[in-house]
């Protein structure tokens, strides 16, 4: 399956040394990948549908200084649509006059929704079929920009309706919070004071958080299996959706 990485904070932080440990998934996972990083209303968005261990813009982010807030990354293997650029998560829309990002994990079976001209997939994945209609109903349902808690609710009473077709695990986010809802596999971390240090689950790359953080930033990062060895990951409960507001996790 593919494998999710998200990361909500209360202040821009680095994350490289989690995307390092993204990329070396790549091996079982190699029909392309994606990471997109707010920076204040802004966004940055890096795709390849080649492997994250040979693509260049896999090489390009290593070496980008990425510090954000809030971020999702992607490493895709598929199952339905075509190995190609425009199959390649995250997916980026704007709502609101703000840009959203998701990424799928999983397999819907026939979830073919009606969609109108504002949300339409570019691609022939279930994923960007999900993307776009929860956009749609989430634009029926609010007349402006809404608050996070609103946000949570509607989002609450529409995955269901997408679950329902198959696995539906994902992350999204609007620069304002990180949304992760679980079908069968997501894992979640809070980082605060004091930090210690953290070693990698499938390389031997370790980075002492202390050195890298100040006593008042908090640090919340899902993915689809624990990215570290040496922390204390929770586990979602299949059905659970959760929203990450400023490092800080609360069930929904």
């Amino acid at each position: 399956m593919c494998q999710l990485l998200g990361m909500n904070a209360n202040t821009p932080t680095d994350v490289c040394f989690s995307f390092a440990g993204l990329a070396q998934r790549a091996s079982e996972h190699k029909d392309g990948f994606g990471i997109a990083f707010f920076e204040d209303r802004g966004l940055r968005y890096f795709v390849d549908h080649h492997s994250a261990r040979i693509s260049p813009v896999a090489e390009l982010v290593r070496r980008y200084p990425i510090k954000s807030d809030n971020v999702i990354a992607h490493i895709r293997k598929a199952t339905q649509g075509r190995v190609a650029l425009e199959n390649t998560h995250p997916f980026v829309r704007e709502l609101w006059g703000r840009y959203w990002v998701f990424a799928h994990n999983g397999d819907l079976k026939h979830f073919q929704p009606r969609l109108h001209a504002a949300f339409r997939p570019v691609g022939d994945t279930d994923s960007e079929r999900a993307f776009c209609w929860l956009m749609q109903e989430m634009a029926k349902a609010h007349a402006s920009v809404p608050t996070v808690a609103e946000l949570t609710h509607t989002l609450r009473e529409l995955v269901p309706a997408i679950a329902a077709h198959g696995n539906f695990n994902l992350l999204l986010s609007n620069g304002q919070a990180l949304w992760a809802h679980c079908s069968t596999a997501l894992a979640w971390v809070e980082r605060a004071h004091p930090f210690c240090a953290a070693t990698l689950a499938d390389d031997d790359i370790s980075i002492d958080l202390a050195a890298a953080t100040t006593p008042q930033d908090r640090v919340a990062v899902v993915a689809t299996e624990p990215m570290t060895r040496d922390e204390a990951w929770a586990r979602f409960a299949p059905g659970e959706l959760r929203v990450f507001v400023d490092g800080r996790a609360s069930a929904c």
